[in-house]
């Protein structure tokens, strides 16, 4: 076991064949740093596989607070720490150098009979907005009075239950490695595409419909 400080990782080059990350890489102030620390950690061929809250990641609460705000102060601020897009993934792991990137996304929800429980379970979990920028002061009983009425008004089910949205994003790539699957040259290619899909070459060189 080793307590360590995520974002400087003190293991030798290609100590280890996999590297897992579960449910942290959002908390990462520099991700494609790190992620090419995990790089030169990993083995030849070495996998790396983590998942983390990303994307639209509690989008219900995100809009009923900023209205919730607003309609009872005038102002607002920043109340949830922001997520990676899921879209823009893997855009860190080509910075890193990794092989063979793949991204994915996939959308939990988890509905509440009492919205407000949300708020308690996300601190709970450790996930209460961070920043050295943004809301400081604690949620008034007016606020959440506001934010309760929004989130039954908007994002509530038939049976009355408010939905949560957590979208989990997973992410591979594997340390460069001589064993790999390359793309063959370009222009190398021995099929003709065009007879492969059953038209005529002029139409795949658009100058035929």
């Amino acid at each position: 076991d080793v307590v360590l400080d995520e974002e400087l990782l003190p293991f030798r080059p290609g100590a280890f064949g996999t590297v897992l990350s579960a449910m942290s890489l959002h908390w990462v102030n520099d991700l494609p740093g790190l992620l090419a620390q995990i790089r030169h950690c990993l083995a030849g061929d070495g996998l790396l596989l983590a998942a983390f809250p990303g994307g639209e990641t509690l989008h219900e609460l995100r809009q009923a607070l900023l209205a919730a705000e607003l309609d009872t102060t005038g102002g607002a601020g920043l109340r949830l720490s922001p997520m990676i897009d899921g879209r823009a993934a893997g855009a860190p792991r080509q910075r890193a150098g990794s092989a063979l990137p793949v991204a994915d996304i996939e959308r939990l929800t988890v509905r509440y009979a009492e919205p407000l429980r949300l708020l308690v379970d996300l601190r709970a979990m450790g996930e209460a907005q961070a920043l050295g920028e943004g809301a400081r002061c604690p949620l008034l009983r007016p606020v959440l009075g506001r934010l309760d009425a929004i989130l039954r008004e908007r994002f509530a089910d038939p049976d009355g239950k408010v939905r949560a949205s957590f979208d989990i994003v997973s992410m591979t790539g594997w340390k460069p490695h001589e064993s790999q699957p390359k793309a063959l040259r370009r222009g190398s290619g021995e099929v003709s595409l065009a007879k492969a899909l059953g038209v005529p070459l002029e139409v795949l060189q658009g100058r035929a419909k």
